[in-house]
């Protein structure tokens, strides 16, 4: 795989985005491991643009790291600076399912029942209320009815 080449001006807009994240992944003694460079893609998937700190002295061995993560990853280099590397790569869209069977779940409320002699404490009680119930101000459940279009609506659209 190859690098992605941006332009200067959208690698301006990403070390600036970066100025201020920490770093997510950190190179030690070993240098590029698998585990190092599975964590690197794993970071990229989730964030998009990551700050990876190399704890080596030799500059040759750092730009040979951050050229093999960003072929190897296929992300953009943006910025290398002391011992701090920046990558970019666009994050994969999230596929979400939609379940049409699936209703809003149960919800608990705490509904407190006030005694009418102002010393005592009031009666804490647990309810449950389902997707298609309502809690009413004084507590109790109730089930929510259809909304009913117009007889006026309904005969509009026909």
């Amino acid at each position: 795989m190859t690098a992605i080449l941006l332009t200067p001006s959208q690698r301006k807009v990403h070390r600036a985005q970066a100025h201020h994240l920490d770093p997510l992944v950190m190179i030690g003694g070993d240098g590029l491991t698998p585990s190092v460079i599975k964590e690197t893609d794993s970071a990229l998937n989730s964030h998009g643009l990551i700050k990876i700190r190399v704890h080596g002295d030799d500059r040759v061995a750092r730009e040979a790291m951050y050229q093999t993560l960003a072929d190897q990853l296929n992300a953009a280099p943006i910025q290398h600076i002391g011992k701090l590397l920046v990558l970019w790569r666009p994050q994969p869209e999230k596929q979400r399912t939609v379940d049409e069977d699936r209703m809003a779940g149960p919800r608990d409320f705490k509904v407190l029942k006030y005694s009418k002699r102002g010393g005592q404490r009031p009666e804490v009680k647990m309810v449950r209320v389902l997707g298609n119930q309502r809690l009413t101000p004084g507590g109790q459940v109730k089930r929510n009815k259809p909304k009913l279009k117009s007889i006026k609506k309904s005969n509009q659209s026909s």
